[in-house]
């Protein structure tokens, strides 16, 4: 969610990393920003609530300072506006917060007995406080740190500097990402290495309860008051930087990014066996774990091993899944899907099953990000930096990525068929073949006017299209605010149904050609009660002529047809947005790694 970056180095360049590691973590999702660095021999904040445009058009870029810490906030404790943005001067410590400060209130009243104010309602405001009253008290930022961490409950990335110290950046971690940038003569912090990867390649992932202090020529990590080795990481060079190329916002880019996105993912998993791999044979049971998005690829996969191989896979929302009894043991393996690898409820998840010493596999995108070094095994998603907040080329890799899984499990046991392989390959071949037409088919949508003045749309399917339905629903809510559910067509008429009337929007998917007439049968009903019907099915489907609006797409075959079929309603989620001219990248409320609870 927030995002956070820090420098400390050149004075020419420290505001201009600033801004430029803000707009790399805008795709995060915020409502507000800010910076602060040193001015005359004191700490100067500039925040605004709003978009990034709004901070740097108060901020001098000519600034010269060799410190300095910016943020993008998504609002927790307090409303999005400037008192309650981030970074947050408390005495002489100024300060940047990810992460949610569980005992706040706690904190609050001991310093308030001491006579503390406070002006803002965020946790941020009391960790800053209470981090600047243990500096009064050691006289020592190192103790101080040390303190506080002790007694702070939570999660925190906290990167910091005081007015007395021009030549330190102070940090901490525990449940939320941090890094540290290592340059020549400068270095930098962040949450994600997308804020500094333009000036460096190097880093180092800083793990919970570590601690650091930096200048512009060296960093030194502790964890209880001990100096920690810390390894330096080199950036993979395939998550190269991003940009829109033409188009008009990143989400419309990278639905065209999936055709090639796809293709070098299916070549590098086929063609490359150095990859650690579990030993399929020894479980009777897979337990999909995820949220979001992520959550959809993961219902695509439980319907691929239920239909390819007959094999039981339960899947769980990661927010529910922590909290109940976990029914899984030596013999099951846990995958778990983040496309950021940070995903709060999710981490927590997989640190439950580490401790439970069950095997584990995680679908990622960013390269040794949290999650892909909780897990045992990790499948990389190589979808490159994806910025726009809703997914689409992500979540695509997400869903070839089971196809793979899939292969190579069955493969394991001996149950893939010279049959199967044949379907794969030919699959492939016609789902990467079409994918081009695809993209300029559904380019433009004449009727998404009727959708927009309507108080609710309906996405129906059964099986896999069920699956489909609720990732096209979530998207065209995501990015346009519609109002839009998704039900498994069956269970319309036990009470939904009833919210039906004349011209309101249903989408049928009907591609799953085991279903296709049960499915044609729920689409007659919610016809018979006046609903504006648009389906989508195969080229090789007969005609349905009681339909108001069709979506053909190609007919590839069941192993690949969910990949296909979600590209109309990704395009089609765009094209509303676009219509209704709103903010297609940064939708309202919305964050793209989500690290709160």
């Amino acid at each position: 969610m927030c995002g956070i970056v820090g420098y400390i180095g050149h004075p020419e360049k420290t505001i201009d990393v600033l801004l430029k590691g803000l707009e790399r973590l805008e795709y995060r999702g915020y409502d507000s920003a800010g910076i602060a660095y040193f001015k005359d021999g004191q700490i100067n904040v500039l925040k605004k609530a709003g978009k990034l445009n709004c901070l740097e058009e108060i901020v001098d870029r000519n600034m010269l300072t060799e410190i300095g810490i910016g943020h993008t906030r998504w609002a927790t404790h307090g409303e999005a506006n400037e008192i309650n943005a981030h970074p947050h001067k408390y005495g002489k410590i100024v300060a940047v917060h990810n992460g949610i400060i569980e005992n706040m209130d706690e904190l609050k009243k001991e310093l308030e007995d001491k006579g503390k104010k406070f002006i803002s309602d965020t946790d941020t405001e009391v960790f800053v406080a209470f981090l600047n009253d243990a500096l009064e008290k050691y006289q020592d930022m190192k103790q101080a740190m040390e303190y506080t961490m002790k007694r702070v409950k939570g999660s925190y990335a906290i990167v910091c500097f005081h007015e007395d110290d021009l030549e330190h950046l102070y940090i901490m971690k525990k449940d939320s990402p941090l890094l540290i940038g290592v340059g020549k003569g400068e270095m930098y912090v962040a949450s994600d290495y997308q804020a500094f990867r333009e000036f460096t390649n190097q880093y180092v992932l800083l793990d919970d309860f570590e601690y650091g202090i930096i200048d512009k020529n060296a960093w030194h990590v502790y964890k209880d008051g001990k100096v920690v080795e810390k390894k330096i990481e080199v950036l993979d060079e395939q998550d190269s930087l991003s940009n829109k190329e033409g188009y008009d916002c990143y989400m419309h880019k990278e639905i065209y990014d999936i055709p090639n996105v796809l293709t070098n993912l299916f070549t590098f998993y086929e063609e490359n066996d150095t990859h650690s791999v579990p030993d399929y044979r020894k479980y009777n049971k897979i337990q999909i774990v995820a949220c979001g998005s992520a959550y959809h690829a993961g219902c695509i996969g439980k319907s691929l091993f239920a239909h390819f191989a007959q094999f039981p896979v339960e899947i769980e929302y990661a927010s529910e899944y922590r909290y109940q009894p976990i029914l899984a043991d030596q013999n099951t393996l846990v995958i778990f899907v983040s496309q950021s690898g940070e995903t709060a409820d999710t981490i927590h998840c997989a640190k439950k099953i580490k401790e439970m010493q069950i095997d584990s596999l995680a679908i990622v995108n960013v390269y040794n990000s949290t999650l892909s070094r909780l897990t045992d095994y990790v499948y990389y998603m190589r979808a490159g930096e994806e910025r726009a907040v809703a997914t689409t080329k992500g979540y695509s890799s997400q869903v070839a990525l089971f196809i793979i899984i899939l292969r190579e499990w069955m493969k394991a046991r001996n149950t893939w068929t010279a049959s199967l392989e044949q379907q794969y390959q030919e699959g492939k071949t016609k789902m990467l073949q079409a994918m081009e037409p695809c993209l300029k088919k559904f380019e433009h949508f004449s009727w998404i006017k009727k959708l927009i003045d309507k108080p609710a749309n309906f996405f129906i399917g059964r099986q896999s299209d069920y699956a489909l339905s609720m990732e096209a629903s979530l998207k065209l809510k995501e990015v346009s605010y519609l109002n839009s559910s998704a039900y498994a067509a069956g269970e319309l008429k036990h009470g939904t149904i009833s919210l039906v009337e004349e011209k309101t929007p249903v989408f049928a998917i009907a591609t799953d050609k085991n279903t296709y007439e049960k499915t044609k049968s729920n689409l007659m009903e919610v016809k018979a009660r006046g609903a504006y019907v648009i389906l989508t099915t195969l080229d090789t489907a007969e005609e349905e002529k009681e339909v108001d609006e069709r979506m053909i797409v190609p007919d590839v075959g069941a192993l690949f047809q969910p990949i296909i079929t979600i590209i109309p309603f990704q395009l089609l989620s765009y094209q509303v947005a676009k219509a209704l001219q709103l903010d297609i990248d940064h939708p309202r409320n919305l964050a793209k790694s989500v690290t709160v609870e």
